[in-house]
Parts: C-alpha cells; sequence; structure tokens
C-alpha cells in the first residue's frame, strides 16, 4: 500500500512510525520533518500528505503533530480526505469501517510505540463498511463538501 506520512517533527512516534511501516512492506511517501527541503510546519506537511491521496498518489495518509488536531484539520480541508484523529485501535477501526476514513492523525504527545503498532494494524487491515447506512451517511459527509465547493 502506498501511505503519505507527514509530521511536523521528529518527535515521539514519528519515526518510528516511518520504520514500522517500512516493516510491514508499505510504500512510505514522506513531507514535512520526515523529508528533505519541506516546510515541517503541521498545516502544510499534513495538507501535502493529504493531497497525496486525494490526487491518487497515496491510498492512504497518516498525518502527526503534537497534538494530531491541526494534523487532522489541516488534512480534512482538502476535498475527498477524511481524516480521524485516533489513540487507540478500536477507534482506528471504526474510522475505517463505519466512516471511510482515508487519513488517520496521530497525536506525537500521547501515542506510544505500543499503541502506535495497535493503531495502525487496525486503521490499515479495516475494510469500511458495505452497510446502507454506513455508506450513506459517507456520501451525505461528500455531498456536504461538494456543496462547500460550489459556494
Amino acid at each position: 500500500m502506498r501511505i503519505a506520512v507527514s509530521s511536523d517533527m521528529s518527535a515521539g512516534v514519528a519515526e518510528g512510525l516511518v520504520e514500522k511501516l517500512d516493516s510491514l512492506g508499505h510504500q512510505v511517501i514522506a513531507h514535512g520533518a520526515l523529508a528533505r527541503d519541506e516546510s515541517e510546519q503541521w498545516a502544510w506537511a499534513s495538507e501535502r500528505a493529504a493531497r497525496d491521496v486525494a490526487e491518487g498518489r497515496a491510498d492512504r495518509a497518516i498525518v502527526c503533530c503534537w497534538t494530531g488536531t491541526g494534523a487532522s484539520i489541516a488534512a480534512n480541508k482538502v476535498r475527498g480526505v477524511r481524516a480521524a484523529l485516533c489513540q487507540d485501535a478500536a477507534t482506528a477501526a471504526g474510522a475505517r469501517r463505519w466512516n471511510d476514513a482515508n487519513a488517520l492523525a496521530i497525536s506525537l504527545r500521547v501515542t506510544a510505540a505500543g499503541q502506535l503498532e495497535e493503531i495502525l494494524e487496525a486503521f490499515l487491515e479495516a475494510e469500511p463498511s458495505a452497510a446502507e447506512a454506513d455508506r450513506a451517511n459517507v456520501e451525505h459527509v461528500s455531498a456536504i463538501e461538494r456543496e462547500q465547493g460550489e459556494s
């Protein structure tokens, strides 16, 4: 799987995240503090990772900042991206299953290495629900996004 990864700093689980994804056989597209010659600011780094998903260069994105909130907000501004801030595996699996999240936001402050592995496994292995109500909710969010783009 092609995964765009961004972080505004090389702290916490940021570098371990790239190593873990590599060890699982994923192709990593690095941004921000994890790349050369890019702005390390969370808004720019998260936007780049989200655009990789929206424009088809990546299948999913993982965006990181100290709390995860800024990275999540920036990623969600990119049309077609549904980023979820997850601090545990159950939330990450639910974000994929019920929300068809294609971006995962991680807090560098509170996420421990052991938690990271569980969160990644849940996010990367869960599949979006095919249930009519779940698909209707995801489509409604997409419709809101399209409507905002028309204003």
